[in-house]
């Protein structure tokens, strides 16, 4: 018996089959959703929504579910894009009969519902969700503060690394690019790591040694920060593509590579 839960029954067959295409990437790469969530950015919570079909996946989730997958990219985002379709329509209901149900008499006014089995309550229940996105932005700044404030305090003892600092900036640790080049290679006096992979919300000094690499190609990230946040994440993502590489935001070997033998743009 499949381990997979029974997808929702008002989902259209377009929906319904893109999902199970995704199913079968998944079981396909071996992977857990907690390591699918590395190696696409999205989280394990998103990709959970996505597979049990709560939630419409994103384009770059499902082109990036294909390539580590083994299957062809263009043909699953063909069929994303006629499933978007789809969703954005919702499902039509009667509101005397049931669907599909035979009638001499004309058909009752129909009206459109989006996808879910309790639509009247996605008000409120969307509600909740900003309050609580609210609460874990919060919540995660917090943790910033502290884990930015812990790293102050061992910041002079980092390779390559300027003084760490707190301030009410938001910004207490500062790192310093001090690019070399040895035996072919880019250095930024940070880490001479060729293969820690690094994913959205990792911090430390590998994350801003990729930072000054970025930077160093000619594709800024921001701040050299050792925050691996969204616009580190998006400028990840156009070197992967520049360079051929499986687009998934997710600096691993391959990427260090191009990083550290790129040419300025």
């Amino acid at each position: 018996m499949s381990r997979w839960k029974e997808l929702p029954s008002e989902l259209h067959p377009h929906v319904h089959q893109l999902i199970v295409r995704l199913r079968k990437l998944k079981d396909r790469s071996g992977l857990s959703v907690r390591q699918l969530a590395a190696k696409t950015g999205y989280s394990a919570r998103s990709w959970q929504r996505y597979l049990n079909g709560r939630s419409l996946p994103p384009r770059e989730a499902v082109e990036a579910a294909a390539r580590m997958g083994g299957d062809d990219p263009s043909r699953l985002l063909v069929l994303h894009e006629i499933a978007a379709d789809r969703w954005a329509e919702g499902r039509v209901v009667t509101a005397d009969a049931p669907e599909n149900a035979p009638s001499a008499s004309p058909p009752a006014p129909t009206e459109r519902q989006p996808y879910g089995r309790y639509p009247r309550v996605l008000v409120p229940a969307g509600a909740v969700a900003l309050v609580l996105s609210v609460s874990t932005a919060v919540l995660l700044a917090v943790r910033l503060v502290e884990a930015r404030a812990e790293l102050a305090d061992i910041g002079a003892g980092t390779v390559g690394a300027a003084p760490a600092t707190v301030s009410e900036s938001l910004v207490p640790v500062v790192y310093t690019c001090r690019l070399e080049r040895r035996d072919g290679r880019w250095y930024a006096g940070l880490s001479r790591t060729t293969d820690t992979i690094l994913a959205y919300t990792h911090m430390g000094p590998e994350v801003a040694e990729a930072q000054c690499l970025l930077r160093r190609a000619g594709i800024p990230p921001g701040d050299i920060d050792g925050i691996f946040g969204p616009k580190t994440q998006r400028v990840v993502e156009r070197v992967q593509t520049r360079n051929g590489l499986v687009v998934d935001g997710v600096i691993g070997p391959h990427t260090w590579k191009v990083l550290r033998q790129a040419a300025p743009e």
